[in-house]
């Protein structure tokens, strides 16, 4: 018993001694976790550079796009070919991928050997040989006479511009084939393929080049959503990952997510991890047939560990470190110890023997201490690999959790190579670092089971989908991207409307009414007094007190506050209503201390209203959600009159019942002289501006000028813009408040813009083109898509992340890809509005010039409301839509400064001007 412990002792010690003699040997070799996380660091600073349009040319990591865009979101399906060209054998495979309420996916393959006269010969007989390989797959399956589409699968670094070109940079592994680089090697494999079409009989259209790194990521993606990383440890190394576009700068375009093909093989080739590589990796890089090129892939690779370990193991034997010093021809011949070998000797039980077989068949005479010693030499060779795959891994997986502003990330790696799967310890040892170097990132390593040729077909599957999502999309958003013969169309008609408004036999008919305000004058700087002014245009009323200083010195001070206004008193009847408005002018009578005061007053009153002087307007219809009863056709100022009189409180003189566009006309006119059109797009839609009075044949009087509110909201209602109107805004129409009416305002409003994308979006799910086809019941409510969020969406500052995030508080839970419809579909609506808006300025712009009788007009808008001010392209895209409309017009737009406040007392102070300069 005791000599069985002194000889269990003894091999301990053996081991011991050993071990601690190889790691003093191979001391460089051993990386500490602060030297992976400074490489980690460096890697980092390589993918930015890679990344970066200035910095690419001299960047050793490429960071290829590969125009892969999504990944499988379960909806693919179809019959597909791939091919796989890259390591010791050549591939051809079937996807036969179905839905059918669940996922599938079924596989038909066959290999085919690579001969090295191919590998070394030249392009057109590599092409050749995988045209004829692919043709024989598809003749022994009867596949001959379908058109099928095919994923190539090229495990070579190229530089893409398109999912299907593809630019060879350079060969790597042991391929060394003579006039490809610099070529695109999806045009030679359809040189190849078309000399089979018209003989044989067979129709395949390539339509996805892919790297083996991004085939197993969509593999993986398939099994798993969560999938975003491709990784390969085998004959060669590589990554790729989903990066955000606006980070890709070698592309063009900012929205979405694109897979990048690192081509992380190359890290150091411009010396930056020099103080990392050994003798060893120096001489195993000479004699390769590529020095100086794929450094890091030189230290990770199992093309390469085998030839690292050999290398080893002759320098310790010269030494005298191993095998008596004695070496034998087979332990110096290149390429006899492979990786097959190093996973052999670093096997958990049989390792030892293992290693002493395979010592043996190098003709070498191994003691127990040389075994030993071979052994752990493996290990630590193989460890080193595992640990520089760890710290480059764990810096892509910190720049993925860094763009979504995580603090921890879920994400899953797929993950392929015979490293990975053949070595016995790797993928433990791999893991385990790659957690201790990012404790905040929850990885899942996921096999990839049938290889990156698949991933080709489901690269191609994809393409399919987007392409057919696509052309959908554009299908349903064709009609809102209108012509420039279309908008001019628009601006002829509405410039008919307007004069058809202006005259006495055809206002009735007419669809934009034209009405006369009675403000005959702009500002001139005399006015002051203090003036009360009212505005009801939405749900909330205002009561404000403004303050005119004239002179040198003039301002206008305001004093308001706000109240709302019930739905139930917005809809119930004309008495209520007013009854409101007039207690909430008490309290701010009774907040501001002048009950007392009869003070004059104007009214901002949002809604058509037809006048027979400035202070009275028959109400001519209600917009904006308003629907109160007993109001349409009657006198508004003397239904404001009555309330007061009711209350009995309080007296006060109603000088002017004003329109919010007029308002907004006469703020930018106490500014600008030249402001002569007001300009409302927000809520509602409107505009306002001064004609002359020979041209207003409703209202008597030749002399002068006279503020026309044209309420061009109801353009259309005759039917005139059927032609652009949409079955979206037919179903926004048909669930208004007021069917049939306004229907250019519906089409130009934030009111309604909203419900607009709504519709939309129903129908692109309706048709599985968004959110999985899953139609949520926050969606099915009428309204919950406000305008705001359509501002919110198209913000230039957002990324997707941040507006799916604001698609998931409407219950909307959606991809990035839904994210990238969704925004694009608020851009179309939103643009439609700001043209039509731009065509309906540039009909009254191009009338005010032939009018006046002018070459070229200046003139001042004065502009106002929300989608003109908050939406991020709405101001820009009318200004450009004027311009091209309305060449021959200057046109400064003024932001106007509370013109329903403000404006109603510099109208009512311009009226009482005029009252006094007509009585004196």
């Amino acid at each position: 018993m005791f000599a069985v412990h002194l000889l269990a002792f003894y091999f301990t010690k053996l081991k011991e001694d050993q071990i601690k003699k190889v790691d003093r040997y191979l001391y460089q070799l051993r990386l500490s976790d602060d030297a992976l996380l400074d490489i980690m660091a460096r890697f980092q600073a390589e993918m930015a550079k890679g990344l970066g349009r200035d910095t690419n040319p001299t960047a050793a990591v490429k960071m290829l796009p590969s125009f892969v865009r999504s990944l499988p979101d379960g909806s693919e399906k179809g019959d597909f070919l791939a091919v796989d060209l890259g390591g010791s054998q050549f591939r051809a495979l079937r996807v036969k991928v179905s839905q059918d309420g669940k996922q599938s996916c079924q596989l038909e393959s066959q290999y085919y050997p690579t001969p090295p006269e191919v590998l070394q010969g030249s392009g057109a007989e590599l092409f050749d040989y995988v045209a004829g390989c692919l043709l024989d797959f598809m003749e022994s399956r009867n596949l001959t006479h379908k058109k099928l589409p095919l994923g190539f699968t090229f495990s070579f670094p190229c530089r893409q511009t398109k999912l299907e070109e593809g630019v060879l940079l350079s060969w790597t592994k042991h391929f060394k084939v003579r006039g490809v680089q610099d070529t695109d090697v999806v045009s030679a494999l359809r040189k190849a393929l078309e000399k089979h079409k018209a003989s044989l009989g067979i129709d395949v259209d390539v339509l996805a080049l892919v790297n083996d790194t991004v085939g197993t990521m969509m593999t993986c993606g398939y099994e798993d959503p969560r999938c975003e990383v491709g990784l390969i440890i085998g004959t060669g190394t590589n990554a790729c990952y989903m990066e955000e576009l606006r980070h890709i700068e070698l592309v063009e375009g900012d929205e979405g997510r694109m897979c990048v093909n690192t081509e992380w093989g190359a890290f150091g080739d411009d010396g930056a991890l020099e103080d990392v590589r050994t003798e060893f990796d120096r001489e195993l890089d000479q004699g390769s047939l590529n020095p100086g090129k794929q450094l890091f892939e030189k230290m990770i690779s199992s093309l390469h560990l085998g030839e690292l370990v050999r290398l080893i193991l002759v320098k310790m034997t010269k030494e005298g470190l191993l095998f008596n010093g004695k070496v034998s021809t087979a332990l110096c011949t290149k390429g006899k110890i492979e990786m097959k070998h190093v996973a052999a000797m670093e096997k958990y039980k049989e390792g030892l023997s293992n290693t002493k077989e395979i010592l043996t068949e190098l003709n070498l005479f191994p003691s127990e201490e040389d075994c030993l010693a071979v052994q752990h030499v493996c290990t630590i060779v193989s460890f080193r690999s595992a640990n520089l795959c760890a710290a480059a891994l764990a810096a892509i997986l910190t720049r993925l959790r860094d763009n979504k502003k995580a603090l921890r990330l879920r994400t899953t790696v797929g993950i392929d190579g015979t490293l990975y799967k053949a070595h016995p310890q790797y993928a433990k040892r791999l893991h385990k670092v790659v957690r201790r170097l990012v404790p905040t990132c929850d990885v899942r390593f996921l096999l990839s089971t049938s290889g990156s040729t698949r991933g080709a077909a489901m690269v191609t599957a994809v393409a399919r989908r987007l392409a057919e999502r696509r052309r959908r999309l554009d299908a349903v958003l064709a009609p809102f991207r209108l012509s420039p013969h279309a908008l001019r169309q628009v601006k002829g008609k509405m410039r008919r409307e307007l004069e058809r408004g202006l005259r006495r036999d055809m206002q009735g008919t007419a669809t934009v009414k034209m009405l006369p305000t009675y403000v005959c004058g702009t500002p001139d700087g005399t006015e002051r007094g203090k003036f009360l002014a009212l505005d009801l245009g939405g749900t909330n009323f205002r009561v404000l007190l403004v303050k005119i200083r004239s002179g040198r010195r003039k301002s206008v001070r305001m004093y308001n506050k706000i109240f709302a206004i019930p739905l139930e008193i917005m809809q119930g009847t004309g008495e209520e209503l007013f009854d409101h408005i007039v207690q909430c002018i008490a309290e701010f009578l009774e907040y501001m201390g002048i009950k007392g005061a009869r003070l004059p007053l104007g009214f901002t009153f949002s809604f058509p209203c037809r006048q027979a002087s400035i202070d009275k307007g028959t109400l001519v219809g209600w917009t904006k959600g308003f629907k109160a009863t007993d109001c349409e056709g009657e006198d508004v100022v003397d239904m404001l009159r009555e309330a007061i009189k009711r209350r009995n409180e309080f007296d006060l003189d109603i000088v002017a019942v004003v329109n919010d566009t007029v308002g907004t006309m006469m703020t930018c006119g106490y500014e600008d002289p030249k402001c002569e059109i007001g300009l409302i797009a927000g809520t509602g839609s409107n505009v306002c501006y001064m004609e002359d009075m020979k041209n207003i044949e409703v209202v008597e009087g030749n002399e002068g000028k006279m503020c026309i509110n044209t309420e061009w909201g109801g353009f259309g209602d005759n039917g005139c813009i059927d032609d652009i109107r949409t079955e979206y805004d037919k179903e926004v129409d048909e669930g208004s408040l007021n069917p049939g009416k306004q229907r250019y305002e519906k089409m130009t409003s934030g009111m309604y813009l909203g419900e607009i994308v709504r519709q939309i979006v129903i129908d692109l799910t309706t048709q599985g083109l968004l959110f999985r086809g899953q139609i949520s019941e926050s969606l099915r409510k009428r309204g919950i898509f406000e305008t705001k969020f359509l501002s919110q969406i198209e913000s230039d500052r957002l990324a997707l992340l941040q507006v799916r995030r604001i698609l998931q508080q409407l219950g909307l839970d959606g991809t990035c890809e839904d994210s990238i419809v969704v925004k694009e579909v608020c851009g179309a609506v939103s643009a439609r509005a700001a043209r039509l808006c731009g065509a309906g300025l540039a009909a009254l712009l191009d009338k005010r010039r032939e009018d006046q009788g002018v070459q070229r007009l200046e003139v001042t808008v004065g502009v106002d409301g929300t989608l003109y001010k908050l939406h991020p392209h709405f101001s820009r895209v009318l200004r450009e839509t004027v311009q091209e409309l309305a060449p021959q017009c200057d046109v400064t737009f003024m932001l106007s400064e509370d013109g329903s406040g403000k404006g109603a007392a510099l109208i009512t102070a311009v009226a009482k001007r005029l009252r006094q300069a007509g009585e004196n």
